[in-house]
């Protein structure tokens, strides 16, 4: 199930502007199609994704730490 947020287009202006915190994130392609889901350090992780060209557009929800990350993850995989 997709995250109940807007799209925002995965680019350096994105990434620049995400906060350096614990986040689930999704990531889809250039007709927001959900591609993946991930958690983690949301910056560094949309770095990795913009680097790799896996993505267009991405959404998130911020977590309190690695753990609630890790938690909003896999609540989300099973609905």
């Amino acid at each position: 199930m997709s995250l109940a947020k807007p799209w925002r287009d995965l680019d350096r202006s994105t990434v620049g502007s995400a906060p350096n915190r614990y986040a689930l994130y999704e990531l889809g392609d250039a007709d927001g199609e959900t591609v993946g889901f991930g958690a983690g350090v949301l910056r560094d992780d949309l770095k990795e994704a913009l680097a790799y060209g896996d993505a267009a557009k991405v959404r998130w929800e911020l977590a309190e730490s690695a753990d609630h990350a890790e938690r909003l993850l896999a609540d989300h995989a099973d609905e």
